[in-house]
């Protein structure tokens, strides 16, 4: 990963903005339809929570409540994990990480300038490949010295405890687990296999 990128080169500035008093019902269908999570719930330009579309499955399957009468007030994480714009993508890996987040809303003077997600840090560690590439390195030399690399941080015993060294995709559903095992050929994460 190119350390030297900032969270601002990667976030995405446009996101879903919900009040604790909206639908939640609506404010999925509006995540779903934009292809945007999570929700930032504001109350005026404060970000005072955030909704996934699994808050809202919680709430429903949990109480057994009609889904057109659930707000986003009564379904939405009340702690909103935040990181500033000029910090680097390995600072935002880790802290994401440290949360157990996929997420972390961008935000400057307290108000929300965007969301970077654990898909934007994953794909920009390819523009140190691409740099290395363009200097005259193949790009499976590259992936080959990036294996090679990562192995030895796994093998120095994760030194950096919670950072995504330790963590791999799951083939199945595509998020970040340090629990990967081979399945019928895949690696899943734990969700996955008992699927």
């Amino acid at each position: 990963m190119n350390r030297d990128v900032t969270v601002q080169e990667v976030m995405d500035r446009e996101f879903v903005a919900a009040s604790e008093s909206d639908n939640a019902l609506e404010t999925v269908e509006l995540m779903i339809r934009e292809e945007a999570e999570p929700a930032i719930v504001l109350r005026g330009s404060e970000p005072v929570g955030v909704l996934s579309d699994r808050d809202v499955l919680e709430v429903v399957v949990d109480d057994d409540t009609n889904p057109t009468t659930v707000n986003v007030g009564d379904a939405m994480t009340e702690s909103v994990p935040t990181i500033t714009p000029e910090y680097t993508l390995a600072e935002a890996r880790d802290r994401m990480a440290a949360r157990s987040t996929k997420w972390l809303v961008v935000s400057s003077g307290g108000k929300p300038d965007g969301i970077v997600t654990e898909h934007d840090v994953l794909s920009s560690s390819t523009i140190g490949t691409e740099i290395d590439a363009a200097n005259g390195a193949s790009e499976e030399d590259s992936h080959l010295v990036d294996a090679s690399t990562s192995t030895t941080a796994s093998d120095a015993g994760a030194a950096e405890a919670g950072g995504f060294e330790d963590q791999g995709i799951c083939e199945k559903c595509g998020s970040l687990s340090r629990d990967l095992s081979a399945f019928n050929g895949q690696l899943l994460c734990a969700d996955c296999r008992d699927i």
